[in-house]
């Protein structure tokens, strides 16, 4: 038995989400039956983070495990060639049978592209989120600075999360003003269903004066996402990489093939 990772991307408009559904579309099914068309037998795929419907991935991670022989350039060529537009393999990578996609990763990292302008995206509808009145910056990202470090995240967790425990460590939460956009990047050592999203509810709540920084403080202390501001739509979202020990060798961590994502 070999154990191969592979390195996907993929628009999540056209899915609904990474995990296996009962009508299929979601990524791990539609991945699953072109590594089954490829193979000659089902092969379940595992993936490091379970994107939701509408967030997109630069470069998810998954891994695999085959008993047939072929070569490595067959896992992204001949599975590419089976895949519809809007999912591709990047590159395929035999790995241990130590390593596993989700269970061995650090961290994960996720970028969240948001346009403040007053007229709604046209071309990059889905593919970023939007919010139409000014945005103060500097106080989405001191609001975003009480984020770090280990807490409990349970005001940004989703009511139907099967997270085991709501504490997560925060590494980075980093916003960048690029003309019309905010570019905001997150890294953690895991997140709750809904948590970036959420996440960016409050801060564009904070961000439109609503609130003042302070306020996400206050909310991570009380934990309880009914008092919160609403979950952020998903369109802007990317999944862009994950950490893993050295020893693996891996090409996982964030890169921007196509300009912001």
């Amino acid at each position: 038995m070999t154990r191969i990772a592979i390195a996907l991307e993929y628009d999540g408009k056209a899915f609904l989400g990474w995990q296996s559904q009962p009508h299929g579309q979601s990524v791990q099914d539609v991945l699953e039956h072109a590594l089954m068309r490829l193979g000659g037998k089902p092969i379940r795929a595992h993936a490091a983070g379970r994107t939701d419907a509408g967030v997109h991935a630069s470069k998810q991670i998954a891994h695999f495990d085959v008993d047939v022989n072929r070569p490595i350039t067959a896992w992204v060529r001949g599975v590419n060639s089976f895949l519809p537009d809007g999912l591709a393999v990047l590159w395929a990578r035999e790995v241990p049978e130590t390593f596993h996609a989700r269970f061995s990763a650090m961290a994960r990292h996720y970028r969240y592209i948001l346009l403040n302008h007053s007229v709604r995206p046209g071309i990059q509808a889905g593919k970023i989120g939007w919010h139409h009145t000014p945005l103060n910056v500097e106080n989405m990202q001191a609001a975003a600075n009480h984020l770090l470090g280990e807490h409990d995240f349970s005001s940004f967790r989703a009511a139907d999360c099967q997270a085991k425990s709501p504490i997560k460590v925060m590494h980075q939460f980093d916003l960048q003003r690029v003309g019309d956009l905010i570019i905001c990047d997150t890294s953690a050592s895991g997140y709750l269903h809904h948590m970036v999203r959420n996440i960016m509810g409050t801060l564009v709540h904070i961000g439109k004066g609503a609130q003042p920084p302070e306020y996400m403080k206050q909310l991570i202390a009380v934990r309880n996402r009914t008092i919160a501001p609403p979950t952020f739509m998903p369109d802007g979202l990317y999944f862009t990489g994950v950490t893993y020990p050295d020893s693996f060798d891996l090409d996982t961590l964030p890169t921007f093939r196509h300009g912001l994502i």
